[in-house]
């Protein structure tokens, strides 16, 4: 038989799966990785230490399936989209204000560049057009315009920018192609121009004071370009030996992390993927639907062309706190402190035992927070407003502190959440995406309450996958493909996407609830801009 490696390199963690050629994962395990945060807003990672948990995490995997290295056919990759920056022969270049030596990754989620992102979108250009009119700090240019800078030592050593998912690849084999999926998400290549570097805009890059990345013919920053599930090179003897694997495996071009996602789920249960929303819902959350014709919808990124299919077009949408605006929303409570001790004594999760109290003050839970509210966007606003300085705020508050009240804070949360969803459906729709169904993984899609909630707060279906690891299984895909063993993707995901349970919206007097909470929803949203207004100079 035929194995494949998915190796997902997450904020927090270095994941490897190994399926077998009908997408049945046999072995998974995990790595974690350091984030360091020298400053508010800063998010710093280290390549090398991301390369060693890949490589630990896939050995493990290995181990755990009981299969060979040799008996391995190919490896996909995903990552967070993520910048690395390498110097001369690879060697990394510290992105940090202190000059910290390993530190050469800005993580996705780093917000240092905000001022730049505002800068460009005030500079325009014809690549705005396919980030929904505006650039976020979280893409690769802002960065790197920051980085010229403040830091123009770095600036100076460096010779290649890669985003994360591209390094992977290019540390695998020691190649330079890099994946339409990152450079047209993340960078503003314009992909439906052509893969030979036709799709970067010089004019543009100069006039954002970045025309040195032209250089070369765009050498810094991708010079080969290819879509996803091509083969980008084979594994050389050294990469092999640190995974545990064999010179000249298949190395597919690879995928951010999200949209490897979709790959891996917008096939389940035997359908296409028209109709459907991929949301991949765990620290952050985004939200992937497929066109056969270009959309542009303010405030979503994209339309994206080849970024998961070829010949396809993406729109990305997206909140930039999910699992992570949940966890933040706990720990800021009095009653968190001993139920973290609870859970702890119990083998549970604190929010597991939440739920559980919900259950226990009613038996309709999901009305409990009628007068209870969260504006969710506490790290900004990524789409469909497209603002990252805006703030959360919960709205409902009494003077008690005990469970009771953690709960309601946290059911208002989730139902933000899932509001914020219902909004990017709404933005889509509304230029001619049709969207009836929610294709859900990640960390979130295991939680019960969100799933329903999300179905009850959009209207659409919600579809689980069964596989476990839906993101690895997206990789798995592109090896099947990079490797021979599948002609194209789309057949990839025919063959190894396999099934999934579906939750259905209850409507009714629930629908009429929600209905009138994402109208408290959307004017929190208009107050916060006001307050903002307000306390200007």
């Amino acid at each position: 038989m035929s194995y494949f490696i998915g190796i997902d390199v997450g904020t927090g963690s270095a994941r490897a799966g190994l399926f077998d050629a009908a997408g049945a994962l046999l072995g998974s395990a995990a790595a974690d990785i350091t984030t360091f945060r020298p400053a508010p807003d800063f998010a710093q990672q280290s390549a090398a230490e991301i390369w060693g948990a890949v490589c630990a995490a896939t050995r493990a995997a290995l181990a755990q399936a009981g299969v060979a290295g040799a008996d391995v056919a190919g490896i996909g990759f995903d990552a967070t989209c993520s910048l690395v920056v390498t110097g001369a022969g690879g060697a990394p270049v510290s992105i940090d204000p202190g000059g910290a030596p390993e530190q050469d990754v800005i993580l996705w989620m780093d917000h240092r560049a905000l001022d730049d992102a505002e800068a460009i979108n005030t500079i325009g250009g014809a690549p705005l057009a396919h980030v929904g009119g505006r650039i976020s700090p979280e893409m690769q240019l802002p960065k790197l315009r920051w980085l010229k800078r403040e830091l123009p030592s770095a600036w100076a050593q460096a010779r290649q920018f890669w985003d994360l998912p591209d390094w992977l690849v290019h540390r695998a084999t020691g190649t330079a192609v890099r994946s339409l999926c990152s450079t047209v998400c993340k960078w503003t290549y314009l992909g439906h121009k052509g893969e030979a570097g036709e799709g970067w805009d010089d004019d543009f890059l100069a006039a954002i004071g970045l025309a040195e990345l032209a250089q070369a013919e765009h050498s810094a920053i991708g010079a080969q370009l290819a879509p996803p599930g091509r083969l980008a090179g084979r594994l050389t003897e050294t990469a092999a030996a640190e995974l545990g694997l064999v010179p000249g495996l298949a190395v597919s071009t690879s995928m951010i992390d999200a949209h490897a996602g979709a790959l891996g789920t917008l096939g389940v249960c035997g359908a296409g993927w028209q109709g459907r929303l991929a949301l991949i819902a765990g620290t952050s959350s985004c939200h992937i639907a497929l066109d056969p014709d270009p959309r542009f919808v303010p405030g979503i990124w994209g339309p994206y062309f080849g970024a998961v299919l070829p010949g396809v077009w993406a729109l990305e949408g997206g909140q930039s706190a999910a699992g992570a605006l949940m966890d933040a929303v706990i720990a800021r409570h009095a009653a968190a402190i001993p139920l973290a001790e609870r859970a702890q004594a119990e083998g549970k999760r604190v929010a597991a035992l939440i739920e559980a109290h919900l259950a226990s003050m009613a038996e309709e839970t999901a009305t409990l927070t009628a007068t209870r509210h969260v504006q969710p966007d506490f790290h900004g606003n990524r789409s469909p407003l497209a603002e990252a300085w805006r703030k959360g705020a919960l709205v409902g508050l009494g003077l008690t502190s005990d469970l009771d009240d953690l709960a309601l804070d946290y059911l208002a949360t989730v139902q933000a959440l899932a509001y914020g969803t219902r909004q990017i459906i709404a933005a889509m729709r509304a230029e001619g995406v049709q969207i009836d169904t929610l294709v859900m993984s990640g960390g979130l899609a295991q939680n019960p309450l969100f799933v329903r909630e999300n179905a009850d707060a959009t209207g659409c279906a919600v579809v689980v996958p069964d596989t476990a690891e839906p993101v690895l299984l997206g990789c798995a895909m592109l090896a099947a493909v990079a490797a021979g063993h599948q002609p194209d993707l789309p057949a990839a995901m025919a063959a190894m996407a396999g099934g999934g349970q579906v939750v259905a919206p209850r409507g009714a007097a629930i629908a009429d609830f929600h209905a009138r909470k994402y109208r408290v929803f959307t004017r929190m949203q208009a107050d916060s801009a006001a307050y903002r207004d307000l306390m200007a100079p």
